[in-house]
């Protein structure tokens, strides 16, 4: 036991010192009003992919049209096949700077969300928008939002820039889960390690990804990751290796509108993509669940189970997974004292990605909204 209790204090230190100290939770867009504003602001277009979006996309259009960005603004939605209204009511919630077109099944090949961005690009094709805006239908932009991001890539000559949506944070479950797959993304995907140029992470938040259109182009658009489930981290990866620059970040300006009010609807969001962030592996799901383990199960169990030394390293190790975790706590409002129950929290999101692997060799992996995507 005294090993494991080594190994697990050891694994704490690389996570508090070694990994960009991404769980101080600064690397964020609170600089924003401090960015030098363009002599010239660029053409934009926001393209934004719906299917079955009516209690959200209305809100979504509002903030969009809203926006008090200087230059030329053009805003596309995508009506991907629904059938609860969302292109009437994006319609209704639009101006003159508003097209919404209707989608088609998606093709051989692609996942939906991507091939309903792609039907977006086909439809302004040919008009010259400098850069792109990819936004979700349950996302809301503050007023300044697009002047921000626009700003940011200029002034940092960034061709993809990208928000992480302050997701809702409400209900019971939110509360004790939410906080926790944002600290694990950035756990996963150090912002700070994306945003260096000679890091090899890339990273971005599928919420909101603005983009410098010429780049993008000559990276081949959206065809070289057109089967991707984790659409964002291989656009970002895609720019990035081909030597953009990118830069993500936390956000107040941007947020989700999506409510996970039981933790049904959170598992549903990790399941669809858990296992495709393990590249399919079994043998890399059986790494996952070794390092977990030893990183989040272990010290509290050699605290309340251990002795001597044991105990003690124990101990020593779940004090640093809760100090690691306080920051993002606070930024959700939140005690830190609520990291004494973060091996809990993980072993939830264990059971999550080991469900998710059942549920790709079920053949029903990727599913959201109805459709499967399985080993995109």
């Amino acid at each position: 036991m005294i090993w494991i209790a080594l190994a697990a204090c050891l694994a704490w230190a690389v996570l508090l010192l070694g990994r960009g100290f991404f769980w101080r939770a600064r690397d964020d867009d609170s600089d924003a009003e401090r960015l030098p504003e363009p002599a010239r602001w660029p053409a934009v277009c926001a393209i934004v992919p719906a299917r079955n979006e009516a209690e959200t996309i209305a809100a979504t259009v509002r903030g969009l049209t809203a926006q008090d960005y200087p230059g030329p603004f053009r805003l596309v939605v995508v009506d991907d096949r629904s059938s609860d209204g969302t292109g009437d009511l994006a319609r209704g919630a639009g101006d003159d700077r508003l097209l919404v077109v209707t989608g088609t099944g998606k093709a051989p090949g692609w996942s939906g969300k991507l091939y309903a961005l792609q039907q977006g690009l086909e439809a302004v094709k040919g008009e010259g928008h400098e850069f792109l805006l990819f936004t979700d239908a349950d996302i809301e932009h503050s007023p300044d939002s697009l002047r921000r991001l626009v700003a940011r890539a200029l002034a940092d000559d960034r061709d993809l820039v990208s928000l992480m949506a302050r997701l809702r944070c409400d209900s019971l479950w939110e509360r004790w889960l939410i906080p926790a797959f944002v600290f694990f993304f950035q756990m996963l995907y150090p912002f700070r390690w994306s945003n260096q140029p000679k890091a090899r992470t890339a990273a971005a938040a599928g919420g909101c990804v603005l983009l410098r259109r010429a780049a993008f182009e000559a990276r081949g658009g959206l065809l070289p990751i057109k089967g991707r489930i984790i659409d964002d981290c291989s656009l970002a990866g895609l720019m990035k290796g081909g030597g953009s620059r990118i830069w993500l970040g936390l956000t107040e300006r941007v947020r989700s509108l999506r409510a996970y009010d039981d933790i049904g609807t959170i598992r549903a969001m990790v399941v669809r993509t858990a296992y495709a962030q393990l590249f399919y592996n079994p043998l890399v799901l059986i790494g996952m669940v070794a390092a977990l383990s030893l990183v989040f199960l272990a010290p509290p169990l050699l605290a309340i189970l251990g002795g001597g030394w044991a105990r003690w390293l124990g101990l020593l190790a779940w004090s640093g997974m809760v100090l690691a975790y306080a920051p993002m706590l606070r930024r959700f409002g939140l005690s830190p004292l609520r990291g004494l129950a973060l091996p809990l929290v993980a072993t939830i999101y264990l059971l999550f990605t080991l469900d998710s692997a059942r549920a790709e060799w079920a053949g029903k992996g990727g599913l959201w909204k109805g459709e499967t995507l399985s080993r995109g």
